[in-house]
């Protein structure tokens, strides 16, 4: 488990419309922009994070986000309940948001979508703005687990919004065979040369490499990570790309055998191709938390409230959660969810599943040797 723990419990991301979003997101870096304005938001911050006088008058919504947590429904709903426009970009790693945040690239958000080890890291480097409880009751309606998470304690910078696990999504038909562990990568690469992808991400690769290593992912022993680059480095001329988004169009046809991908992601091509599965490999696997926070840098904090209080009410939550396939951690929502969807193991692992999972942590000043060897291995 983790040095922080998981709160574990029993308890995904490509419809027609979500492809639409995220090629439009993907080719332009923006979302869906909903017009109709009805009212001014006001409410901002200065960058100290007090609140600040208010803006233009501009209603809008810009929020930073993962490639399909919001759709075009969602996002007309969200404007005839309160009025307020929203545009969204996206994003394909933690590491890539935090940059545009750092060189001030992130002003004009209101809400961002950080993963738990982010939040952790945002929080201590004092980029987040504390959560006015009074402006989000329905924060009582989250499972026990997510009630005080250990990456940000009472939930005092950020509401989870969805979780899941990270593992192997593989065309099972044409491998003739069932997948168990991250070894069958490096085991069968000749023959796979080519037809894997990873994600485009220095913590989840070099993670489930230290997992299966016997190591932590959360690691700061620099002699462990240096041994999961060098594993990395025997694995990569075998690979077809590092990638997060681009590899789902690419399996479901076949052009690829396996990827690395987020569980979510994964039950959304396996319900375009029943040749597909999805595993947590049985050396264990991180299971993580995406969370909404507000930047201190933000304008319209009014609005990202009211955002925030849409993804919790459990009558707009339940819908959405059901429409993209997200595991969500609100107990309201879960109980309105189809039973199809509670059912299902592969988005609501069980006990035993989780028990091999890990949540990433925040590595301090280590951060700098997985940076390092993430850019020699993805640049070689």
């Amino acid at each position: 488990m983790s040095k922080r723990g998981f709160y574990s419990r029993p308890l995904s991301r490509l419809s027609t419309s979500r492809r639409r979003f995220l090629q439009l997101s993907s080719a332009a870096m923006t979302g869906a922009v909903l017009t109709n304005c009805a009212r001014n938001i006001g409410g901002s911050t200065s960058t100290d994070g007090t609140p600040a006088a208010s803006g233009s008058g501009d209603n809008t919504l810009h929020i930073y986000s993962w490639s399909v947590y919001v759709d075009d429904e969602m996002l007309a709903d969200f404007e005839e309940k309160t009025g307020i426009q929203v545009i969204a970009d996206i994003y394909d790693s933690n590491e890539t948001m935090l940059a545009k945040l750092q060189a001030g690239g992130g002003g004009q958000y209101g809400v961002i979508y950080p993963s738990d080890y982010m939040l952790e890291q945002m929080i201590e480097m004092e980029m987040l703005l504390a959560i006015d409880k009074e402006q989000v009751p329905d924060l009582a309606d989250l499972l026990p687990q997510w009630q005080s998470p250990p990456y940000d304690p009472g939930n005092e910078y950020s509401i989870p919004y969805a979780w899941g696990t990270t593992g192997l999504v593989y065309n099972a038909a044409e491998l003739g065979e069932e997948l168990t562990d991250w070894d069958y990568l490096w085991d069968n690469r000749q023959e796979l040369s080519r037809k894997m992808t990873l994600l485009n991400d220095v913590r989840e690769v070099m993670g489930f490499t230290l997992k299966m290593l016997g190591f932590s992912n959360s690691t700061e022993n620099p002699q462990e990570i240096e041994a999961a680059f060098e594993m990395l480095k025997e694995l990569k001329p075998s690979l077809s790309a590092f990638t997060t988004d681009g590899w789902r169009d690419r399996i479901i046809p076949g052009d690829i055998l396996i990827a690395h991908a987020y569980s979510v992601d994964a039950l959304d091509v396996i319900a375009e191709n029943s040749d597909l599965d999805y595993i947590v490999p049985a050396s264990g696997a991180t299971v993580w938390t995406d969370g909404i926070a507000i930047p201190k840098t933000a304008p319209n904090v009014e609005a990202a409230y009211a955002w925030m209080n849409y993804v919790l009410d459990p009558e707009s939550a339940s819908a959405v959660v059901s429409r993209l396939r997200l595991a969500t951690p609100n107990e309201k929502t879960f109980d309105m969810l189809p039973s199809e969807l509670k059912e299902d193991k592969r988005l609501f692992p069980t006990d035993a599943v989780l028990a091999k999972c890990e949540a990433l942590a925040n590595v301090g000043d280590s951060i700098d040797l997985y940076d390092r060897l993430w850019t020699q291995l993805t640049s070689a």
